[in-house]
């Protein structure tokens, strides 16, 4: 290796998003009006089931919880009960489109949700063509971002995620040959293009291998990617099989040829991959120990403490869609649309990361991210320990105006 440059196997956060799908309702809430004001009502369309319902099922939690906070535990903003109305989209996007379609039909001027980048993306042009609100969950891909005027994130996104990264692990000189190796979908392809900006943009080289969505045998690809022979490998992996791909990398000596540094999931993965990552230097996008001297951080942990639970990696993400309806909603004084996303752009307040911010510009989510070291405790299992805050201004995504 010349240049003082080591090989490097880079993981992009192994959180993302991909399809979605029609479903029936799960659940709704329901209740009279104050003050003879309407009720506002929301539709939540996320992952119930399919390949992204783990992820899903923490958005969920944390978007209830979010209410709870934001409205006191009222479920009232100004005198308008929230209407909230659950939907399953299998993680599919034409059951997505079609759910949408449906609570639009029943007057729905908000909907939020998308665990998948692959039903954001088809989401957003919905909610543009019918006049509604759309926030979206958990979905990465930088696409949502500034796709129009009606489309707003809860979560972080692909490029946030790369440029934490480069921050942890930047090349040591121009010319060295970066290959991502994800899934082949719009999360996958999404972190593609994060890399090829930030690293491209430095006179790297830059290539992929990208894996279908939940493939059973992961031996061939491991085997193209270990026969690449790349100075440094991006991995950007959101599937449920993510413990056979990093088997399938250690199988072929991809992981012991290099030094690793890597984005962390969801809590479920912490045993299975702790192990693995002996030595790594790692990335988390939220992880609920890291924030500090946050009193809204402190009321999620403590409020889910009391069931013997931790927010996980996406409860987040569900939380700020609930602040952002709140704020939509109190700022309209009810449901209008213009008057809503007039209220969100450039809104800056807490969340459970820390302070975050809407650019006016594009929408874009400004928020910190997470550097982290896995450790095994007591107890036999891995926890996730904070070693620094990546504060918000220096992940920064470039503005992308469309509308």
């Amino acid at each position: 290796m010349t240049g003082g440059w080591r090989k490097w196997v880079v993981v992009g956060l192994v959180t993302a998003v991909v399809t979605g799908a029609a479903g029936t309702a799960v659940s709704s809430t329901k209740g009279t009006t104050r003050a003879n004001k309407d009720a506002v009502k929301v539709g939540i369309v996320y992952s119930r089931t399919g390949g992204l319902s783990a992820f899903g099922a923490e958005y969920v939690q944390g978007f209830k919880l979010g209410l709870k906070y934001a409205t006191k535990g009222t479920n009232t903003v100004n005198g308008h009960k929230l209407d909230i109305t659950y939907v399953d989209d299998g993680t599919d996007p034409a059951k997505a489109v079609a759910a949408g379609k449906d609570l639009i039909g029943q007057g729905y001027k908000i909907l939020a949700g998308s665990t998948s980048s692959g039903v954001a993306l088809q989401m957003a042009p919905l909610a543009d063509q019918n006049n509604v609100l759309f926030i979206s969950g958990a979905a990465a891909n930088d696409g949502i971002t500034g796709i129009n005027r009606h489309t707003f994130r809860a979560g972080r996104q692909s490029y946030q995620d790369a440029e934490a990264i480069a921050g942890i692990v930047p090349p040591a000189s121009a010319g060295k040959k970066i290959v991502v190796f994800g899934e082949d979908t719009a999360f996958g392809k999404g972190n593609v293009a994060s890399v090829e900006a930030i690293y491209g943009g430095r006179a790297h080289k830059i290539s992929s291998i990208l894996v279908p969505f939940n493939a059973n045998d992961l031996t061939p690809f491991a085997q193209q990617l270990k026969n690449a022979n790349a100075d440094m490998v991006y991995v950007a992996w959101a599937g449920p099989n993510s413990v056979q791909m990093w088997q399938a990398l250690q199988q072929q000596g991809v992981a012991k040829a290099t030094t690793v540094a890597t984005g962390v999931a969801n809590r479920a993965t912490y045993d299975s991959f702790g192990p693995l990552a002996t030595g790594f230097k790692l990335l988390q996008h939220y992880v609920y120990s890291g924030p500090k001297k946050n009193p809204v951080n402190a009321w999620l942990v403590k409020s889910m403490r009391k069931k013997g639970q931790f927010p996980d990696l996406f409860t987040p993400d569900g939380f700020v869609t609930a602040q952002m309806i709140v704020r939509a909603v109190q700022k309209a004084d009810g449901d209008n649309v213009d008057k809503m996303i007039s209220a969100l752009e450039g809104y800056k307040f807490l969340a459970p990361k820390g302070p975050q911010r809407i650019r006016s510009e594009d929408h874009a989510m400004i928020q910190p991210m997470f550097i982290v070291k896995l450790v095994k405790g007591k107890n036999g299992h891995y926890a996730s320990v904070p070693l620094k805050t990546v504060s918000p201004g220096n992940v920064q995504p470039p503005i992308t105006k469309r509308f």
